[in-house]
């Protein structure tokens, strides 16, 4: 009876987190470590008797301490792709095309029937740094159909099998197809590959439900309450909406368009298709390849390829039609260019649309290498760069020999796009990437892979700050898809998504970040992750 009389004194909240350290994110308000949550939002923020004596809740967190974050977001990554991927054969880890050969055998006792998936191998990582090709596959694996993606997800390694499956007969565009000799070697590259993949038969409904779950709980674990999926068809956008609004998953996703008529006429209207979880205003188009398998299209040729200038999988002309599609509409442009030459291209095609006091926020993804005289555009014509911090670390110990000292000067430059804006998103491009939130701020300050190499850090010029890194991962993130009102910071009437940690990353010793933990992940007010 006591107790209820107290609650009746107080408002009911759904959940309180109190005894707690909380960012939002770029100051810590003295004497704030407390939140009430009601419905999916912020009610309530203050000291822990402030909170408490104006309301209750049926869940209570003690942090004991430890750090609230607004909820992490991914600003780049494939959340579908990363889903379907679960069902491959994992090479990342293969240190030759030997060990991609072992993984695969071992694949084929698991799944003895139908076609075999793979995806991660790098010919960077392996003793000999060259494609392989595909005669020992169809050695080992006589008649079976055999797609093996590459990291970056720009080629293919495909056997003869998959190669008459798919009923590709000709060589596609200038240098997606490696011939030798008159024959395929079953290395394909962007539009080729994409043929390939695209063979690979498709999942029920119900599995893909299956895979989008399992995927929403490494998302979870990661710290992750929102992510983008950077370039999606109707179908899988009508399915995580359907997904999320019975429940089954809680993810926010900034879902982008695939440039093609159907998406365009299901979607492409004068209003924003915005749920609370979902969003649907973006259009994802590539300008090149990646950097790892020499399809990033570049001004001058590559330092270790002479005859080779990478591969511009879109013209200028086909990019300022679809430009001139999203303008009206009123949509986002969010163009993969990594090379200096596709970037270029990239910039100049969107100048001419983009008005001066425009807040279009059209992006460019990846922006690896930029030319010197190329950078100042982004901030004439507020043309947003998304970064992803773990491609410079992963590709620090070969990207020289592709571009060369001068030229590699001006790639992985975070700190000095950062200043065209004064802001940037950041995220992972998963599954190329790992998932992981926290690698992606260690990447941007220490500028350091996992095992804390290089010592004194790459390039540290361009390194982020703690707190413009932790920005690049929450508010700034949610600013690059206009959802900075809603998520991204901890404030009353902000959704109450939170990562709880178990250190402060903005003040502990860089040696310990990577050994941050995960306590809680909240979304929408509940709790969608707790560690054992």
């Amino acid at each position: 009876m006591g107790l209820e009389s107290c609650h009746d004194l107080k408002s009911k909240a759904d959940l309180i987190i109190y005894n707690a350290k909380i960012y939002s994110p770029d100051s810590v308000a003295v004497g704030v470590n407390c939140i009430a949550v009601s419905e999916g939002k912020i009610i309530g923020l203050g000291t822990d008797a402030e909170i408490r004596s104006r309301y209750w809740a049926p869940e209570n967190i003690n942090a004991s301490g430890s750090v609230v974050y607004p909820g992490f977001t991914d600003a780049h990554s494939h959340f579908t792709g990363f889903a379907l991927s679960l069902r491959y054969a994992d090479l990342t880890q293969a240190h030759s095309f030997d060990e991609v050969l072992d993984i695969l055998q071992g694949y084929r006792k698991l799944h003895p029937e139908g076609w075999i998936a793979g995806r991660g191998w790098d010919q960077n990582n392996w003793p000999e740094k060259v494609f392989p090709d595909n005669k020992l596959l169809n050695t080992l694996f006589p008649d079976v159909p055999i797609v093996l993606t590459r990291v970056d997800g720009h080629a293919v390694l495909a056997s003869d099998a998959a190669i008459k499956a798919s009923g590709i007969t000709n060589t596609g565009k200038k240098g997606e197809a490696v011939i030798k000799n008159g024959e395929f070697t079953g290395i394909f590259l962007e539009e080729m590959a994409d043929k390939l993949r695209n063979a690979i038969p498709a999942l029920s409904i119900s599995e893909r439900t299956d895979l989008l779950i399992v995927a929403t709980k490494l998302c979870h674990e990661a710290g992750l309450t929102a992510v983008t999926d950077a370039g999606i068809n109707k179908s899988d956008i009508l399915l995580i909406d359907s997904l999320q609004k019975a429940g089954v998953i809680a993810l926010r996703v900034d879902a982008w368009l695939s440039p093609n008529e159907e998406n365009y006429d299901y979607f492409m209207k004068d209003t924003i298709y915005h749920t609370p979880f979902l969003r649907v205003g973006a259009i994802k188009m590539y300008a090149d390849g990646a950097l790892g398998s020499r399809g990033a299209c570049l001004l001058n040729p590559y330092l270790d390829d002479p005859h080779n200038q990478g591969i511009l999988t879109t013209s200028p002309e086909e990019l300022a039609a679809v430009c001139q599609r999203a303008y009206q509409h009123g949509f986002q442009i969010n163009t993969h260019a990594i090379g200096d030459s596709a970037v270029r291209m990239v910039l100049h095609t969107y100048a001419k649309f983009l008005k001066p006091d425009d807040d279009r926020r059209w992006r460019i993804e990846h922006a690896q290498v930029v030319n010197e005289n190329d950078f100042e555009m982004f901030g004439k014509y507020h043309i947003i760069p998304s970064v992803q911090a773990t491609h410079a670390t992963s590709d620090m110990d070969w990207a020289r020999h592709r571009l060369g000292y001068e030229r590699v000067k001006n790639a992985y430059a975070y700190n000095r796009l950062l200043q065209q804006n004064g802001w940037l998103p950041n995220g992972t491009d998963f599954p190329i990437e790992g998932i992981q939130p926290l690698n992606t701020f260690y990447a941007a300050v220490a500028r350091k892979n996992v095992y804390a190499e290089p010592y004194e850090g790459y390039m540290m010029e361009n390194a982020l700050s703690r707190i413009d890194a932790l920005k690049s991962i929450t508010c700034w993130a949610a600013k690059a898809s206009f959802t900075e009102k809603e998520r991204g910071s901890i404030g009353v009437g902000m959704m109450a998504d939170f990562t709880i940690l178990n250190a402060d990353i903005l003040k502990i010793a860089e040696a310990k970040m990577l050994n941050t933990k995960v306590l809680y992940t909240i979304v929408d007010g509940k709790i969608v992750y707790k560690s054992k």
